[in-house]
């Protein structure tokens, strides 16, 4: 994703005419047409968008002219700018007068360092206002056809940042089957979580999936069983950003009907515990036009 081009610099800094404020602004997973309305509306009111990597760029095309776009995305492993300066950005734009949006990728309040920057803004006398975003916890296992819970398979689901790998709620999710375990920013430590998780008595065959650039044209979906997932990983050449998805409902097919006889009832088991086989094969589905890849 090339870095948005910067623009209405030359703009003075009072065009909203009144006290600054800051728009917290979660844009979703990447789609475009993954933002919600209330954050389309407040990016046509804005005088300047403060944007990160993973935002949807792609809306930046339709901001009226004048708005200046200011870009401190993060890189994986190289803040570009850091957090401090950031929350800096906002309020010396607010107290310009401004309506200033921060745009972010998934929702603000989500690994996202919204509570951060409101905090900062609120100690400074700024007005917040925050903007929810579709998550990509939920949404990207969604749109693989991954449901984090389903009836008859798992009631909960845990999500949690890779950076430092389980934390001991996770641990107990996928030793007893208990919950979903929902991965945000974790290929880095993906091995790391997989050998904690078989250390604390999972089960290598627990259906695992990784998805790829999530709600994109690049989705790519990879599934394998936990104990296979590193090497499937490796060989398939897996990258940030992604989400991992680890429990029973990363089976392939599990949405998938099953064929039935003339006699046979319509029902079917939601329950997988198997791991993967061969019949497995060709029943996997994901968004239009991803790729996926099976174990």
């Amino acid at each position: 994703m090339s870095a948005p081009r910067a623009r209405g610099a030359a703009r003075g800094g009072t065009a909203s005419g009144g006290a600054g404020r800051v728009i917290l602004v979660g844009g979703g997973p990447g789609a475009l047409d993954l933002l919600t309305l209330r954050a389309w509306r407040a990016l046509q009111t804005a005088d300047v968008v403060v944007v990160d990597r993973l935002a949807p760029t792609e809306v930046l095309d339709d901001l009226p002219p004048h708005v200046e776009v200011i870009d401190v995305g993060k890189v994986p492993g190289h803040h570009r700018v850091p957090q401090e300066e950031i929350n800096e950005i906002l309020l010396e734009q607010a107290r310009r007068g401004r309506v200033v949006v921060r745009l972010k990728g998934g929702d603000p309040f989500v690994f996202g360092r919204g509570g951060e920057e409101a905090i900062a803004c609120r100690e400074a006398g700024i007005a917040v206002e925050i903007i929810p975003g579709v998550s990509s916890a939920l949404s990207v296992p969604a749109l693989a056809d991954i449901p984090v819970t389903h009836r008859g398979t798992v009631a909960a689901f845990h999500v949690l940042s890779g950076h430092d790998g389980l934390d001991e709620a996770a641990v107990t999710c996928l030793k007893h089957r208990s919950a979903t375990v929902v991965i945000l920013m974790g290929v880095a430590m993906l091995e790391r979580i997989v050998d904690q998780a078989l250390a604390a008595g999972s089960d290598p065959a627990l259906p695992a999936a990784i998805v790829e650039n999530g709600s994109t044209r690049a989705q790519r979906v990879t599934r394998a069983a936990l104990g296979d997932l590193v090497a499937r990983a490796e060989q398939v050449g897996v990258r940030n950003p992604a989400v991992i998805v680890l429990g029973d409902v990363a089976a392939p097919g599990l949405l998938t009907p099953v064929p039935l006889g003339p006699e046979e009832p319509a029902s079917r088991p939601t329950r997988v515990r198997s791991g993967f086989g061969p019949e497995h094969v060709g029943h996997d589905v994901a968004a239009p036009g991803a790729r996926v890849l099976l174990a």
